[in-house]
């Protein structure tokens, strides 16, 4: 794909990564670069960096910043304030745990920004996004482990009487980390399809630098540190859900992702305070005729430590995302066996040779689209054996194996009792047509009637039966769905129109597939196709398959 004269959105452009891929695309002479960080003066500090290194580039840099796993409302707010409003808390769980809706959707700040309509973007959808954003880290060290030992210590105590449930409840819900991953990903999808992004090129993570379980480095925790090993599965998760996306027919063309498998350096090497957590370390002595007694010092109880007025300094190297590292820190890391390192330059140069079509070998979703195994030849061959078995054994037993609502939805179950109900009324597609919605809606009702079978399986299964009037329903125990749509055997004479407009579409592509070409060039999914004649039937599976592909955009990606 071209980058000259598109509008490029670099998520996470102030990082080290970030800073790097938006220096390489600017090269490319992109009409528009959109640098997005966290805060104001990242974005803004970006910017004005990028601006001085190229100056005489006849591109738009236009810093943006916020928050884009909240609404838009909330970009701006820290994650700490916005729980401690039970209100604005409640509707944060909401937009996770709910199912997507058009509210949620528009309000998050992710969506505006691919879609161009947060302030500043003039409506300009994103043509190209690189995400530099590293999203493993964001989820797994909101620490779902210290929450759940908050939670489990509070159920424990003898006396509950003063322990706000709900609230505890909704910060245990808050810190699991996969919802907010799907959720994520929902919304990073949906807006790509509405804002037509060609490509996406994700830098992701394996979390532990390259190492295994058996990394020494900890940030700090104990070894081996959950919430690092978190933070991986976590990075594994969105490799798999952006290895999902590269299947789905409408969504970018291009979707990548770079994984480096080693610690990313450098930013910086100077001497100043360090700094953890954006704030610098104060100083503390404690000479030996101060010491404390073992049993003091361990118990943890009381201050310890006499304040000098003095921060940390000292030399050090800036490694980004990771922080500072000492000489000797960096050395230990850095040297062979360790993780070593790789620079973000390098990274950077592998993420706009994948965006313009380049062969890198190091693009994870190629690697997995290549190493999966996918449907057989042999598994083809034996399928024709499997559905013959099958109708053999229907036969013999005078039953009709229809569907058992174990494969789901509700939607596929409705739509196979109505496809067998209308072959039984009608035997073929061309008597279907001949009739009235109404009359064939009246035909259907009789085959209700006088089949019992096929009653009790579609009800006893949770699929109710909405008669022709539209104000009676046959339903047993349990119904599995709440609206027609979703999973009743709907026989009002609107969804008969429905689906003979289904069946003239499918009698028009088997015609097509008769029509004198015989080559490979079409696929013949009908037996009639497939064995060079027209029957006028039909298989009810193939018809729903037919109705996924066709209606619901349900067709696979990838072969």
């Amino acid at each position: 794909m071209d980058i000259e004269g598109k509008h490029v959105l670099v998520l996470g452009g102030f990082g080290l990564v970030g800073s790097a891929v938006c220096r390489a695309l600017l090269a490319e002479r992109p009409a528009r670069l959109v640098v997005a960080s966290l805060l104001q003066a990242e974005a803004e500090a970006a910017v004005e960096r990028l601006r001085r290194e190229f100056t005489l580039a006849p591109v738009e840099i236009i810093p943006l910043w916020g928050n884009v796993f909240v609404r838009a409302e909330y970009k701006d707010t820290p994650r700490s304030a916005l729980m401690a409003d039970p209100r604005i808390r409640s509707r944060l769980l909401a937009d996770v745990f709910q199912e997507l809706n058009e509210d949620i959707y528009a309000a998050s700040f992710l969506a505006q920004v691919i879609e161009g309509r947060a302030p500043g973007l003039g409506g300009h959808p994103a043509d190209i996004i690189v995400d530099c954003i590293n999203t493993a880290t964001v989820l797994a060290y909101q620490n779902i482990y210290d929450a759940a030992s908050h939670l489990l210590a509070l159920a424990r105590e003898e006396r509950q009487g003063g322990v706000n449930w709900a609230f505890e409840l909704e910060g245990m819900l808050s810190v699991i980390p996969t919802p907010q991953l799907v959720r994520h990903i929902q919304i990073l999808y949906e807006a790509m399809k509405r804002a037509g992004t060609g490509a996406y090129i994700k830098v992701g993570t394996t979390g532990t630098g390259g190492m295994g379980l058996n990394i020494p480095y900890s940030h700090g925790e104990r070894k081996p540190s959950r919430v690092l090993l978190t933070k991986s599965a976590m990075a594994g998760a969105h490799t798999l859900l952006l290895f999902l996306l590269a299947r789905t027919p409408d969504a970018p063309p291009i979707v990548k992702e770079i994984k480096p498998a080693a610690a990313i350096a450098w930013k910086e090497i100077a001497y100043g305070p360090i700094r953890r957590g954006g704030q610098p370390i104060p100083l503390y002595d404690c000479p030996p005729e101060a010491a404390y007694p073992l049993e003091q010092a361990l118990s943890g109880k009381g201050s310890f430590g006499q304040p000098t007025e003095d921060v940390l300094e000292s030399v050090y190297i800036d490694t980004g995302e990771n922080g500072l590292f000492s000489l000797g820190e960096f050395t230990a890391l850095s040297t062979l066996g360790q993780m070593e390192f790789v620079t973000p330059e390098e990274i950077a140069r592998v993420v706009v040779a994948e965006i313009k079509g380049g062969s890198t070998g190091l693009d994870v979703i190629a690697a997995l689209d290549s190493a999966v195994m996918g449907p057989t030849y042999r598994a083809a061959f034996l399928r024709d054996a499997a559905l013959t078995r099958l109708h053999q054994l229907e036969a013999q037993h005078g039953v009709e194996s229809i569907a058992f609502e174990m494969l789901g939805p509700p939607r596929l179950s409705k739509l196979l009792f109505e496809a067998a109900l209308i072959k039984r009324a009608c035997g073929s597609i061309g008597a279907a047509l001949d009739q009235t919605p109404e009359s064939l809606a009246q035909a259907l009702l009789s085959q209700v009637s006088a089949s019992p079978d096929l009653r009790t399986q579609a009800i006893s299964i949770g699929i109710p039966i909405l008669l022709p009037d539209g104000g009676r329903m046959l339903r047993g125990p349990v119904m599995k769905a709440h609206t027609p749509e979703e999973g009743w055997v709907d026989l009002r004479p609107e969804n008969m129109a429905r689906w003979q407009a289904r069946l003239s579409a499918i009698r028009a592509e088997i015609a097509q597939t008769l029509s004198g070409d015989t080559s490979s060039r079409l696929d013949r999914i009908f037996a009639d196709s497939r064995a060079w004649r027209a029957n006028d039937t039909f298989d009810i599976g193939e018809v729903v398959a037919w109705i996924f592909i066709h209606e619901d955009a349900g067709r696979r990606g990838k072969d």
